[in-house]
């Protein structure tokens, strides 16, 4: 029910042996006139200081990619080093939305991540707006959060619901000295003012208290109405994961206790198909790979169908053997993006390691 089409990339280094560029993080749009918008992230490494979001642009389907051009320039009003870090996507008018992280780099030679307590550095988030299709984009809005993180995960784009709702789906992560008031779950912000404003959030999955994190969520609106949620369930005691879980809200507010979902795998992203049926790509831990996994729902209960290997090349990681951080840092693949071409057909951007290279990956999924 799951085929392979074609293949390719959206960006690998043209230079390496020149230059350090690494890529990760992708997302993808499609415009109204067809054409696609890709954007990920570059840098020297993972948490390099010079890490930042640059786009690509295809005519053709996904099968070309333009050179990549950066989304922004510096924030002027950033009297900070800071690194930057956006997910594309795409209201029903046609305005292009960036949710994005100002990363604050006081600490030079750290990371993003504190290696002892895996706590964030300081961070802000933001919202940009695009009306000429991804070419410009407006200067950064600042976007106060309804509840304290202190930090917040950057692991999806701007979700607009049939009610008019923009959600922002993310994940609270506690600050760098350990301090996480709200638990490490996920959560979406909420605007009912076409993102001028976020006064409201939807709890969608909280296992703090088993001391199981709940990230990478993937969020996305059903045909039939109600939301669909999954995550990635890492358990910090054991540094392993455990069995991705989803919560469904049917009134699109409240959301079901987190539960197995049936997949043993880490971040797992979602799309619902024009047939109502949703199509997750997900990190799987064994075999390891890339997987689509075709998915519908019964009365709010996940139910697993037909599913297929998209790209193996490496461990799928977080095995605890290092601290949660390293080995975060270490990942090998991950953080698919997709959108429906209107053939009925798939086409998933994904960030992937080749030949000692992170490059961005592109397919197409055919699915009967």
């Amino acid at each position: 029910m799951i085929e392979i089409v074609d293949q390719g990339h959206v960006y690998r280094n043209p230079k390496p042996y020149l230059r350090s560029i690494h890529a990760w993080h992708p997302s993808i749009v499609r415009l109204d006139d067809g054409t696609l918008l890709a954007s990920f992230d570059l840098g020297q490494a993972v948490e390099a200081l010079d890490y930042r979001t640059w786009i690509s642009r295809s005519s053709d389907d996904g099968r070309s990619w333009s050179p990549p051009t950066r989304v922004l320039a510096d924030d002027p009003a950033a009297q900070r080093p800071a690194t930057q870090s956006i997910r594309l996507g795409r209201t029903r008018d046609g305005e292009v939305t960036g949710f994005g992280t100002w990363h604050f780099r006081d600490r030079a030679d750290e990371g993003l991540v504190n290696r002892e307590n895996l706590g964030y550095t300081e961070m802000e988030l933001f919202l940009v707006r695009s009306q000429d299709g991804g070419r410009t984009f407006n200067p950064p809005e600042h976007i106060e959060p309804p509840l304290i993180g202190p930090g917040f995960e950057l692991c999806h784009s701007i979700v607009e619901l049939a009610d008019g709702r923009w959600l922002a789906p993310t994940s609270t992560w506690r600050g760098w000295e350990g301090d996480e008031p709200n638990g490490m779950q996920a959560i979406s912000l909420v605007s009912r003012d076409r993102g001028r404003t976020w006064p409201e959030y939807l709890k969608i999955a909280d296992r703090s208290a088993e001391k199981v994190i709940c990230w990478e969520v993937s969020l996305v609106e059903l045909n039939g109405g109600g939301l669909l949620a999954v995550c990635w369930a890492f358990n910090e005691r054991t540094g392993r994961s455990e069995p991705n879980v989803y919560s469904y809200a049917a009134d699109g507010a409240h959301f079901t206790p987190p539960a197995p979902c049936g997949l043993v795998g880490q971040t797992a992203k979602l799309r619902t198909l024009a047939d109502g049926r949703v199509l997750c790509l997900y990190r799987r831990e064994s075999p390891p790979g890339l997987w689509a996994q075709l998915v519908s729902l019964d009365d709010g209960r996940w139910i697993n169908h037909d599913e297929a290997l998209v790209w193996q090349g490496a461990s799928a990681g977080m095995l605890g053997r290092g601290t949660n951080s390293d080995e975060l840092s270490g990942l090998k693949f991950g953080y698919p993006s997709q959108v429906q071409l209107p053939d009925g057909d798939v086409l998933a951007v994904f960030w992937c390691v080749e030949d000692c290279q992170h490059v961005i990956r592109w397919v197409r999924l055919r699915v009967s």
